[in-house]
């Protein structure tokens, strides 16, 4: 099944990661993450444990009981809702080091080096990448709002709706980098990932796993970069 190959294509990225040659590339994305998920999760704990202790205090003594339903509620949000969240802000930041790894990964998958820049022409290059991630956040924010409101609004049906528009949305965000590697436009990146939706699906379910397993997750950054290039490399590279 297509689903279950785009699972194995990200588990393809842990394997990468430690590869000979690419692990300098990996080392800057893998920061990032870890400073930004890692340092937010935190403060999200921290701002869910004073706010609990606050409604503790409003709560009679016989509704104690509710903060421990209430915190695997939160916890489920975070993880479902806010991980996906974050992981586009990061992204965003880390686009110039992604687009690098993903040059990187397929250089040593094919042998082949997508152009012949240097490092002036690839600094030169960062506004686009920029611009590039700008273009995905247009495209995800409208989006986000309506599924997360659905979330919180339809039960069961729109808890659904939000982890499959989550994984889509993971799949475009890690596969897009080898796309625009190659000036691909984004309408397009989109059509050729419609086109398999199970291994888009199955990818981004991998994704979504893994960003909600502590520590883990502070890995899923370049795995998932590493993955995704892959997947292009013997699925859709040659097309183009």
């Amino acid at each position: 099944m297509q689903s279950s190959q785009g699972f194995q294509y990200f588990l393809a990225g842990f394997n990468l990661i430690n590869t000979k040659g690419l692990k300098r590339f990996v080392l800057i994305p893998l920061l990032i993450n870890v400073l930004l998920f890692g340092g937010s999760l935190f403060f999200i704990y921290d701002w869910l444990t004073q706010g609990f202790s606050y409604l503790n205090d409003l709560l009679p003594t016989w509704l104690s009981w509710l903060e421990w339903l209430l915190w695997p509620i939160a916890i489920f949000t975070i993880l479902f809702s806010y991980t996906s969240i974050f992981s586009i802000i990061t992204n965003f930041i880390a686009a110039p080091f992604n687009g690098l790894l993903s040059e990187k990964v397929e250089l040593h998958l094919t042998g082949k080096a997508i152009n012949d820049d240097k490092i002036l022409d690839t600094i030169k290059d960062v506004p686009r990448m920029i611009a590039r991630e700008g273009t995905k956040l247009v495209y995800y924010l409208p989006r986000a709002i309506g599924f997360f409101l659905l979330l919180w609004f339809l039960p069961i049906f729109g808890q659904v709706l939000w982890v499959l528009f989550t994984c889509w949305m993971f799949s475009v965000q890690y596969q897009d980098f080898a796309f625009d590697n190659h000036k691909i436009h984004f309408r397009e990146t989109r059509q050729q990932l419609k086109q398999n939706q199970g291994l888009s699906y199955g990818f981004g379910f991998a994704v979504l796993i893994f960003t909600t397993i502590p520590l883990l997750n502070l890995l899923v950054m370049p795995v998932a970069v590493c993955g995704a290039t892959k997947l292009w490399v013997e699925q859709y590279r040659d097309k183009y």
